[in-house]
């Protein structure tokens, strides 16, 4: 990831000599000698972290975190301190700041804090991504059903409460998630998700709950986990049916306390997330089979959402296609203006067992095979214009 990095600091040497290192580094460098000149670049957004000095000639850097610890499109603030500024820095720290240096600047030690600033910057740009698309993501039909479970969805979102999303594979769980993000307090803030299932279980802790430099072999340097990373946002466990028993009592203790210690860590750190786990196994039947922890159900089972299968609600398959040809034909440079009457007959017999998943691989690699205005049964798969041959078999 390209970063660029501002330095404010009155000492022309001291900042040439960091920006000597950081352009090594491969990382754009934009320097300022005071925060009046700090404010103009900053006002064009062009940086994404800054290096700032505490005395500088028009002022404390320490004031300038103060003042702009409101602002929600700051970028990470690492101090640079000098030995009797300390004190000063640890305050800068409480109002937002993302580290403090002293100097002389040891560069090992600023390349890992610009390391860990852009980790930051890196979910904040997902973020906005992800806000880009909001529009566009969350379109899972208008049936009775569906309107009714995203009314609970949003009554969930506005009450901070946990949830379960259940449903077969492909309903569109996550994209549930998200709305429930979007509806809710906390849309400008993180939505951290994790697929439990996709996580060997010897990593899960270290993905859950991060780690200390040293708190396993190839430990080198700290890592935040997913948990921290979501603090006062949404935090979605997709799949929570595979997470190992002893990971679901560490989770349901972390959730319960509202706090948690990365591995090889004693800081105690504390959280605020709202979590919405999904599942496309029966958990009460995996509870009864000692395959899931009660305690963490009910600790979750706040409010449970049923995704119907797109089989059983086949109504709104027309709406879906014609989003789907609308989300696509900017993205592919094509101009698909629908399906022909039959194709659509074909997309509604077929019984979708990847559901809307399968839908939108349907329609996306038909649409890459259509040189006509509408999508036609030609450019349809055979297993959706021929279910008597494939009976046959």
């Amino acid at each position: 990831m390209s970063l660029s990095i501002l330095i404010v600091d009155d000492e022309q040497n001291a900042r040439e000599n960091i920006a000597k290192f950081l352009n090594k580094k491969d990382f754009e460098v934009l320097e300022a000698g005071d925060l009046k000149s700090a404010r103009k670049v900053l006002a064009t957004d062009s940086a994404d972290i800054v290096l700032l000095d505490v005395q500088l000639p028009d002022g404390l850097g320490t004031n300038f975190v103060e003042e702009t610890a409101a602002d929600m499109n700051r970028p990470p603030i690492i101090m640079i301190t000098a030995h009797g500024d300390i004190e000063m820095a640890v305050e800068a720290m409480q109002n937002g700041a993302h580290d403090f240096l002293q100097k002389p600047i040891k560069f090992e030690r600023l390349e890992a804090s610009i390391e860990r600033a852009g980790s930051q910057v890196a979910m904040k740009r997902e973020l906005q991504q992800l806000r880009a698309e909001r529009d566009t993501d969350y379109v899972l039909g208008k049936t009775k059903a569906m309107a009714d479970l995203m009314r609970q969805a949003e009554r969930a979102a506005q009450t901070n409460t946990s949830v379960i999303i259940t449903g077969e594979t492909g309903t569109g769980k996550e994209i549930v998630a998200k709305a429930i993000h979007s509806m809710g307090p906390r849309a400008d803030k993180p939505f951290v998700a994790i697929n439990c299932a996709a996580v060997p279980a010897t990593m899960i802790e270290s993905e859950l709950f991060g780690y200390e430099p040293g708190a396993f072999t190839g430990a080198e340097k700290r890592r935040v986990g997913r948990i921290e990373y979501a603090n006062d946002g949404v935090l979605f466990l997709d799949e929570i049916a595979s997470m190992p028993l002893d990971m679901q009592a560490k989770l349901l203790r972390a959730l319960e306390e509202r706090s948690f210690v990365r591995m090889g860590g004693n800081n105690e750190i504390k959280v605020d997330v709202q979590v919405v786990a999904a599942s496309n196994r029966n958990l009460p039947e995996m509870i009864k089979n000692e395959e899931f922890r009660e305690d963490l159900y009910f600790r979750l089972n706040v409010l449970q959402l049923d995704l119907p299968s797109l089989k059983k609600r086949k109504e709104d398959i027309p709406e879906l296609v014609a989003f789907f040809i609308n989300y696509f034909n900017p993205r592919k440079g094509l101009n698909i203006q629908g399906v022909t009457p039959k194709a659509l007959d074909d997309l509604n017999k077929h019984d979708w067992p990847g559901n809307i998943r399968e839908l939108r691989n349907v329609i996306e690699r038909a649409m890459l095979f259509c040189d006509e205005p509408q999508i036609d049964i030609a450019h349809l798969p055979a297993e959706l214009t021929a279910p008597a041959k494939k009976s046959k078999k």
